[in-house]
């Protein structure tokens, strides 16, 4: 032992070579903590898929319905059969049927881009919902998780899907979340979801629908031509909840002054609803038909002739968009009689110190600089977010029992680096354009002509304004025959009409009755 101390590298390395070395023979001044091997992210365990089923009863309608509840997580792969992430989905399906042909199945998403699904799992049509105070701010924890009696599951089996970076849905292996952070990329996923549901669960006779908020939409409009192009997967219909297909019809592009006439009767709806106008009328719905037909004449004809426009023909316009949204004729002037969202959130009640809200434009918050000329940050999100925060975890936890060594991302923070770029463009795919979706869905119903398509419209909505949404369907050049098979509804609420009690009510029954004019056409 004491040779080998002053033994040279080359001959210890030839010692080890003949023999096993053993680490008690180093000095003790050299003794290192042995590696940690760093886990394999391509493993059995990192691609394992979770599950976990429970079983409940709710009361919808005066009957007492069993369900089972599947909260769980699907592997996706790519096109050589590699894994590449794991989705998130709570599925809630009655659990009395025997024939399953017989029973509608919907799949549910909101949108962002980059947004969980937690707002419609727990404020719309889940089982559980998440109680907050009507149009305004919700008290701190205790929340209340309360039995929701506008649930679908009287007309339909649910699944709620989380896109992945939210919720429970990451990527895993070689891949990361920003690979699916695009419109035919998230598609993609999603319809990779989908018919891997319909095949575990028999699923493929059954009636199909999408049900999506916001970019929700966006995506249903890509989602149901791919599933049926892609996959032959017909569906029976499509819900549009606060839709937008058309993503220059609500961002104010320079140069282009259509958002401003597409915001129109919404200001004015929003004003009405606040009392700022002067003489305000008795009928929204007259109201706002009345601020239609200004926006899409006189208003657009104005714009139109751009500095054109003489100053008295534009005092004159000025008078009139005064009148239909409580701002001033000199901040009108001004503002050459283009204001844009977020200068109108701020501007309209700056004289009592509150912002207006965008998502749901009922919800008011404190302005903190008075001087400011646009809205910082929404009020209806911290109003509402942290009572749906709280309970998706507890609920997750202990009624789905699933998720309690995870973290629930209510966002993927993907929508700022969002690939809006499209696989195929058309003809014209060189120039580069606003995102839009809306030829997808059309070519979706010429496809399957037995489509129906229900969109849903809240007054009080500041994201996607309903004279956008109006227009978009309008302009969708469908045959006649296909065109009567959209049908648009209005509440009287924002973005999330279902934060509105009563219109909860009546967003339940139009979709209700919805399915059932497209499964039993």
């Amino acid at each position: 032992m004491n040779k080998s101390l002053w033994v040279s590298t080359a001959g210890f390395l030839w010692l080890c070579a003949q023999a096993p070395c053993l680490s008690a023979q180093a000095p003790e001044r050299e003794a290192k903590a042995p590696e940690v091997k760093a886990p394999d992210k391509c493993d059995a365990a990192a691609t394992k898929e979770d599950s976990s089923v429970t079983d409940h009863t709710i009361r919808l309608g005066g009957q007492a319905i069993p369900y089972k509840a599947t909260a769980s997580t699907t592997l996706l792969k790519n096109d050589k059969g590699e894994a590449t992430g794991l989705l998130y989905s709570a599925a809630y399906t009655r659990s009395d049927v025997r024939d399953l042909s017989t029973r509608p199945i919907a799949f549910l998403y909101n949108g962002g881009p980059g947004s969980a699904t937690m707002w419609l799992h727990m404020g719309a049509f889940g089982p559980r919902r998440a109680w907050t105070v009507d149009g305004t701010f919700t008290p701190p924890a205790p929340y209340k998780l309360v039995d929701n009696s506008e649930s679908l599951l009287d007309k339909t089996d649910l699944v709620f899907i989380d896109a992945m970076g939210t919720g429970y849905s990451h990527a895993v292996c070689k891949a990361v979340e920003k690979d699916f952070y695009g419109v035919d990329e998230d598609v993609e996923a999603f319809g990779q979801f989908i018919v891997t549901y319909l095949s575990r669960n028999d699923r493929w006779n059954s009636p199909k629908f999408l049900i999506g908020e916001s970019y929700g939409t966006f995506r249903s409009a890509a989602l149901g031509n791919y599933l049926q192009n892609h996959d032959t997967v017909h569906l029976n219909g499509i819900v549009l909840i606060s839709s937008v297909l058309d993503l220059s019809t609500i961002t104010f592009p320079a140069g282009d002054d259509r958002s401003y006439i597409y915001y129109l009767p919404s200001y004015a709806a929003v004003a009405w609803y606040h009392k700022v106008l002067k003489d305000r009328p008795v009928d929204l719905p007259g109201f706002v038909e009345e601020v239609r037909k200004f926006a899409s004449g006189e208003y657009a004809a104005a714009l139109f002739k751009g500095s054109e426009l003489s100053l008295s023909d534009k005092a004159v316009v000025a008078k009139k968009l005064s009148r239909f949204t409580g701002l001033s004729e000199d901040y009108l002037i001004k503002a050459d009689l283009r204001v844009n969202l977020s200068q109108f959130r701020v501007e309209l009640r700056r004289s009592e110190g509150l912002t207006t809200g965008r998502i749901d434009a009922r919800f008011t918050g404190y302005t903190a600089d008075l001087l400011e000329e646009n809205a910082q940050g929404d009020p209806e999100g911290p109003a509402v977010g942290g009572a749906y925060t709280a309970l998706i975890n507890s609920y997750n936890h202990e009624e789905l029992k699933f998720g309690k060594d995870k973290v629930y991302h209510n966002t993927s923070g993907g929508g700022s680096g969002w690939n809006w770029t499209r696989q195929s463009r058309g003809p014209r795919g060189f120039f580069p354009s606003g995102p839009n979706v809306q030829g997808d869905l059309a070519q979706a119903m010429i496809t399957n002509p037995r489509l129906l398509l229900e969109v849903e419209n809240g007054y009080y909505d500041m994201a996607t304004p309903f004279f956008a949404t109006e227009f978009t369907m309008e302009h969708l050049g469908l045959p006649p025959d296909l065109q009567k098979n959209v049908k648009l509804d209005y509440y009287n609420a924002g973005h999330m009409m279902y934060l509105h009690d009563e219109d909860r009510v009546s967003l339940h029954n139009q979709i209700a009755g919805f399915i059932d004019r497209a499964t039993k056409q």
